[in-house]
Parts: C-alpha cells; sequence; structure tokens
C-alpha cells in the first residue's frame, strides 16, 4: 500500500518536499478510530518504547526497592539531550545501586544538546556511556537485573530475564503474540521488537486508561505518567519535541519519539493512542504528524506546534514544515 503524503515541505510558494507515512489512532478499548497507510506493516517502535520497556522496573519492585524517585523513573523513559541535570540524575543512579558507567552496555555518543557539546569540545572532553541518550533506560535495565538477582552482564540482550519481561509487557499491551514479534538490536544496543503500527498505537490506548489492566500494571503506569508530566525536560530536554509537547498538553498526553520516524503518543483524557510511521525515517515529519494528530484529536491546543518554520543562515523564515493539504 502506498503511504499518503502526511507532511510537507514548503519554500516561498511552492511545496519543495513531501513526506509519505502511515498512522494509527486506537482507542483504549481497541477500536481503531482513525488510520492512514499501511497500519498492519511491522515497524520497530525503537525510542518510542522507553515507557513500556520501563514499566517491569516498578513491576517487579525493583523501583521501590531502591527507592526510585520521579526523576530516575522518568530518566528511565528518556532519550535526553545529555545536558547536566540529566547526566547527574544518571551517574547518582548507577552510584546508588553500586554500579558505574561502565556496567552500561549502551555506547558513548556526543551529547545531542548543542551548548553542551561545544562546552565539551572546547575543554577537549570525550563523552563517556552516560552521555548515550538511552543511559537511563539502561540503568533501569541494571536495576531491575539486580532486583532479579539476575547477572548485570547480557542485560540488554533478548534471552536476559530482563528483556524477557519487557518483552511480555509489549506483547500484552498491543495484543501481539510474542512469537509473532520479530527482534533486532537496537542503537543503544538493547533489543528492540517490530510490531504492526496499529498494533503499537493499540498498547499506547490501553496505558491511556490503565483501569483495564492488572492491578501492578495500573499502577505502574499511573506512577511513571506522574514522572512524566511533572517534568516533561527529563524526557528529552531543552528545545526537544517532546518535552515541548507534554509541556505544551498541560499534562494531558505524553509523547516518545523513537529514531526513522516513529513518534507515538498517548491521551488520557481522550483514552486514545497514536502512533506515526514516516516513511523516509524523518525526525522533522514525525514530529509535525503527531503534533497534527494530538491536536485534531484535543490534546493540543496550540495550533501552532503543528507548523515548523524553516530558516535560513540568517535566520529569515524560508518556508515551512506542516502538515500536508487534505490529509486532516
Amino acid at each position: 500500500m502506498k503511504e499518503p503524503i502526511l507532511v510537507e515541505c514548503t519554500r516561498g510558494p511552492l511545496t519543495e518536499s513531501i513526506h509519505r507515512g502511515s498512522a494509527a489512532v486506537v482507542a483504549a478499548d481497541g477500536r481503531v478510530i482513525a488510520a492512514w497507510g499501511d497500519v498492519d506493516r511491522p515497524v520497530f517502535p525503537r525510542s518510542a518504547i522507553k515507557f513500556i520497556q520501563a514499566l517491569p522496573l516498578i513491576e517487579s519492585g525493583a523501583a521501590d526497592a531502591f527507592a526510585l524517585s520521579p526523576s530516575e523513573l522518568g530518566i528511565a523513559c528518556a532519550s535526553h539531550s545529555a545536558e547536566p541535570r540529566h547526566l547527574e540524575i544518571v551517574r547518582k543512579w548507577l552510584q546508588r545501586i553500586g554500579l558505574s558507567e561502565n556496567d552500561l552496555y549502551c555506547g558513548a555518543h556526543p551529547p545531542r544538546d548543542e551548548q553542551v557539546a561545544e562546552v565539551m569540545y572546547r575543554a577537549g572532553l570525550d563523552p563517556t556511556r552516560a552521555y548515550n541518550n538511552c543511559s537511563g533506560k539502561h540503568t533501569g535495565f541494571l536495576t531491575l537485573a539486580l532486583h532479579l538477582g539476575e547477572k548485570t552482564s547480557g542485560y540488554a540482550k533478548p534471552p536476559h530475564p530482563v528483556q524477557q519481561a519487557v518483552l511480555e509487557a509489549l506483547s500484552t499491551l498491543s495484543d501481539v503474540a510474542i512469537e509473532h514479534i520479530a527482534v533486532a538490536n537496537d542503537g543503544c544496543g538493547a533489543a528492540n521488537y517490530a510490531l504492526p503500527l496499529q498494533a503499537l498505537a493499540r498498547a499506547f490506548a490501553k496505558l491511556s486508561d490503565p483501569r483495564a489492566l492488572v492491578p501492578a500494571r495500573a499502577a505502574a503506569v499511573m506512577r511513571l505518567q506522574s514522572a512524566i508530566t511533572a517534568d516533561p525536560f527529563l524526557v528529552a530536554g531543552t528545545d526537544r519535541s517532546c518535552t515541548t509537547l507534554i509541556g505544551a498538553a498541560s499534562g494531558g498526553a505524553w509523547v516518545k519519539i523513537g529514531a526513522e520516524g516513529i513518534y507515538v503518543a498517548c491521551l488520557p483524557t481522550q483514552r486514545l493512542g497514536i502512533a506515526v510511521k514516516i516513511a523516509d525515517g524523518a525526525p522533522r515529519a514525525a514530529t509535525v504528524a503527531i503534533a497534527a494528530l494530538m491536536h485534531r484529536f484535543g490534546a493540543l491546543p496550540n495550533r501552532s506546534l503543528m507548523v515548523q518554520p524553516i530558516v535560513n543562515t540568517r535566520s529569515e523564515i524560508t518556508g515551512h514544515l506542516r502538515p500536508a493539504a487534505g490529509w486532516l
């Protein structure tokens, strides 16, 4: 199925580029409210499922056993920019559980925050594993492994009990049997699981109204949701779309971007889950598409966030990224 055009990029009076993609909007009771493109094709959600990957950390009792703070739970769901506060939370958490950055399986990469990167460059400093945008997620994995009495080595790989707990949560929430979920390696080295876009939206729809979930999972959902909406900075960082959109929703929704054009949203007030996949993998288009859908379904009052200006080197507006004409 050919994906429809979801987002267009204009320059002056003309459309310069287009981004095709698929999107699904699912209600908490499982009904598909709206769909565009091929929503049955499996996609890798990448970092968009960090909230689900953090659920076993609470359900297992590990979060209480290690007295995890809301900030630590928030950073466990993050693709952070390695700003000072992000790094401080990760490093203190690792120290408190008796581990170090060397125990993180994720590799080091430069910080996403340009100011932090410039300071490091001028000081001649190299990034460590804590700078990895997934270091909070990995610290959560390590904490769960310790609580389960399992080896911390291999915690990021599919056979490890930590990843098996994640897989169970994803399977149950998405209604996709484990044997039908493809497994591959994510950018941070942890296992990532492919499932149909519609099923991904269904998982976040269930999270939007956790009353139907088993009590332990429902409590975990509410605890994570509270941590994220109370402090959206932790999920991403300064001038990042996740932080901006969660803040603009004023606690009424939370979102998470994933690599290769994936974006999900959970709308508790509307009891909806949304999943977007941009065909060419462009994050700029995924950001516009998720904002447009959040506005369309009543979770984002600020219409301006679904239209992003494009500027040149003189800070002149040359065009816009916006929902394609006629899409919504």
